[in-house]
C-alpha cells in the first residue's frame, strides 16, 4: 500500500482556471487564484518569507502601470519552477514561456496551472 504525500497545492483544472471562473465573475476568479496559488506555494516551500499578498496587492493597486502586473507574473512562474524543485519534480516552468502566453489570449494562466497540478500530481504517486 501506497502514501501519498500531502501537499498544499490544490489540483485545478486549468480550463476554469483560465477562461470559465474568470468570464462568470466578470475576472474576480483571477485575483483569488492568484492569491491562492502563491498561498500554496509559500506553504509548500515552508518559506515564511515568500510573498502571498504582495502579488495579489502588486495586481489590485499597480496594474494599471502594465510594468508591475507583468513583473509580478514573471515571478509567479519563477516561484513555480521553485516549487517543482521543491516538490522533487525537475523543474519545467519557464517563466518566459508564461509571460509569451499571457499575451496570446491569457493563455500564461492556463500553463501556470498545468505547471502547478505536476506538483500534486507528483507527490500523488
Amino acid at each position: 500500500m501506497t502514501t501519498a504525500l500531502a501537499t498544499p497545492i490544490k489540483p485545478r483544472n486549468p480550463v476554469l482556471v483560465w477562461l470559465v471562473w474568470p468570464l462568470l465573475t466578470l475576472g474576480i476568479y483571477f485575483l483569488v487564484w492568484y492569491y491562492k496559488i502563491h498561498k500554496e506555494m509559500a506553504e509548500l516551500r515552508r518559506d515564511p518569507e515568500a510573498p502571498v499578498a504582495g502579488p495579489l496587492l502588486v495586481m489590485l493597486l499597480l496594474s494599471w502601470t502594465g510594468i508591475a502586473a507583468l513583473i509580478s507574473f514573471w515571478r509567479t512562474g519563477t516561484r513555480i519552477s521553485q516549487s517543482q524543485e521543491s516538490a522533487g519534480l525537475t523543474p519545467t516552468c519557464n517563466p518566459l514561456y508564461g509571460f509569451l502566453l499571457n499575451f496570446v489570449f491569457g493563455l500564461g494562466i492556463l500553463y501556470y496551472q498545468l505547471e502547478l497540478n505536476k506538483i500534486p500530481d507528483r507527490l500523488a504517486v
